[in-house]
């Protein structure tokens, strides 16, 4: 899927999905229906080993080279031409948030976004993944709700560019009571990231 900014875009920012759900996860989908008005490509990417009809994803390193295929065939593909922009974001949710960052400078991307980055599996924090977000090599942000159990925002190592999503879970969801509501806690991250890719 790809969402088309009006004009030619300034930018493009290729979104992965993570393990557990595809790229209807609703942080995807708002990033895809706000950011191309702002003169944001945006491409949500549905990772081969989903679209082979598997469950599981499979390794760290397969899907890395899924993800680098995934990224050069869409640089050559007719009907991508006008919509990649030179400069080039990668990102994704979850584990495509691992991917992306893993392969940032591999793929040529000048900024990498790591929404619900896992920092550990739930209850584990000995398990650390913070080399994988330390090393992206190009300028990171990380979006993270309050409330999610693979690290929470003060988890992070100082330093780290992070915005908060308040009471929100692993999957950006809010409780039912939560002062902030659903649709304020996605329109918090689409201002959060716009902020950021402008600032670039």
């Amino acid at each position: 899927m790809f969402a088309v900014s009006k004009g030619k875009p300034k930018r493009t920012l290729v979104l992965g999905h993570g393990a557990g759900g595809g790229t209807g996860a609703r942080d995807l989908q708002a990033l895809a229906q706000a950011l191309p008005a702002r003169g944001t490509s945006v491409v949500l990417v549905e990772q081969p080993w989903r679209l082979a009809g598997r469950k599981v994803a499979g390794p760290p390193p397969t899907l890395d080279v899924a993800w680098i295929a995934v990224l050069e065939e869409l640089r050559r593909a007719p009907q991508f031409t006008g919509l990649l922009s030179p400069s080039l974001i990668v990102g994704g949710r979850s584990a495509g948030a691992r991917v992306a960052c893993r392969t940032a400078t591999t793929v040529g991307a000048v900024a990498c976004l790591a929404l619900s980055f896992p920092l550990h599996p739930p209850g584990r924090p000995e398990r650390s993944r913070v080399d994988e977000l330390l090393g992206t090599g190009v300028p990171t942000l990380v979006v993270q709700g309050e409330r999610d159990s693979f690290g929470g925002p003060p988890e992070f190592p100082p330093g780290t560019e992070i915005a908060e999503v308040p009471g929100a879970d692993h999957g950006f969801k809010v409780p039912a009571r939560a002062e902030l509501g659903q649709a304020g806690a996605l329109a918090l991250i689409t201002d959060a990231v716009m902020e950021w890719i402008s600032a670039l």
